[in-house]
This record gives structure tokens, C-alpha cells and sequence, in this order.
């Protein structure tokens, strides 16, 4: 799927512009062709030399915006979440 590979690599960013890491995989949901989250590793240098495991799903009614990176939604916009 040509958009999954857009999207790997992105940074994803909450609503205050801090960086949360960047999009490792995407769950897509084959019967529907829908996007249902993205997997986030956490960065860092330990992400970069395959030590860290620590990945976040973000469920795509999370997300704001996606351009050159991806934008979470604010609290103020009814969505909870924590990372």
C-alpha cells in the first residue's frame, strides 16, 4: 500500500509540537482499506542502534493532521490520551 509507505518514518508530534517518536508500522484494516492506527517507536539513539522495543498505538481518531509530519489531536478536541 503506497500511502503505509508515505507514512513510515514520520515524526508524530501531540498537540504542543513535542516530537512522541516516529511512525514504525501502520495497522490497516484489509476489509475496509481503512487506517486503524499507526505504531510509534519512542526514538531516541538506543531506537536508532535496535536496543529499545518501546512502541506507543496511536488510534487513527488520534491523529489531526498528517503532512510532512503527524499532528495528535488536543485534549480540548474530546480526545484523552497519555504517553
Amino acid at each position: 500500500m503506497r500511502i503505509v509507505q508515505e507514512i513510515v518514518g514520520k515524526e508524530v508530534l501531540d498537540s504542543s509540537a513535542v516530537v512522541i517518536g516516529k511512525v514504525r508500522d501502520v495497522e490497516v484494516n484489509f476489509m475496509t482499506n481503512e487506517i486503524e492506527a499507526f505504531i510509534v517507536g519512542k526514538g531516541g539513539i538506543s531506537e536508532g542502534l535496535g536496543l529499545s522495543k518501546g512502541e506507543t498505538i496511536v488510534p487513527y481518531d488520534m491523529i489531526s493532521k498528517i503532512g510532512d509530519k503527524i499532528l495528535l489531536k488536543s485534549r480540548d478536541e474530546g480526545t484523552s490520551y497519555e504517553f
